[in-house]
């Protein structure tokens, strides 16, 4: 059997946690920031987990995160 593709925009977008959950970058902090408060942009810094929902949707685009 062949090996299976990453794909590549998730690839970039989510990093796997050491218990096999996903992290990703916070929306809303690329451009327009003069409008946007300091409380609300210092808020977007941190990386968040993946919803539970979506876990299964990002497992199969990537599907050799778990192996290390």
């Amino acid at each position: 059997m062949p090996k299976l593709k990453s794909n590549r925009g998730a690839a970039k977008r989510f990093k796997p946690t050491g218990t096999g959950r996903f992290k990703h970058r916070q929306s809303f902090k690329n451009h327009i920031l003069t409008k946007k408060s300091s409380k609300r942009k210092r808020q977007l810094r941190g990386l968040l987990t993946i919803h539970a929902a979506d876990q299964k949707a990002v497992q199969q685009m990537l599907p050799y995160s778990r192996m290390r």
